[in-house]
């Protein structure tokens, strides 16, 4: 049986100095976390290491992100993280300094059990 999609959270990180899309990224991530409760995994009797945790984060530089450090982020599931441009840079020229906008969105799926 295919896991079946049962959330999906937005969240929106940023680093405001220093240009880290990692620091961005891992940010949008908890802020998207921090939307959810996952009592469903308590109430259906489900192990959460068995959760499909698929990330996707958006920034203008894909390549500076550190998926691993992402990934570590989440603390329950098998966890897969892709990283796609989008987001924001929001460039000082004054200081030379680029704020980053990073976008995520988190989806949990499991395989449910089926109703009686």
């Amino acid at each position: 049986m295919a896991a079946k999609r049962v959330i999906l959270e937005m969240g929106t990180g940023n680093d405001l100095h220093g240009g880290d899309y990692t620091k961005a990224a891992i940010r949008a991530v908890e802020d998207a976390v921090h939307h959810s409760s996952l009592t469903l995994i308590r109430t259906l009797g489900l192990d959460s290491r068995s959760m499909q945790v698929e990330v996707t984060i958006g920034v203008q530089q894909p390549e500076k992100v550190d998926a691993g450090l992402v990934k570590g982020a989440l603390p329950h599931g098998q966890v897969t993280v892709r990283v796609v441009k989008g987001g924001l840079d929001v460039p000082d020229e004054e200081s030379g300094d680029i704020a980053v906008i990073a976008s995520a969105a988190v989806a949990v799926r499991l395989d449910l059990p089926k109703a009686k």
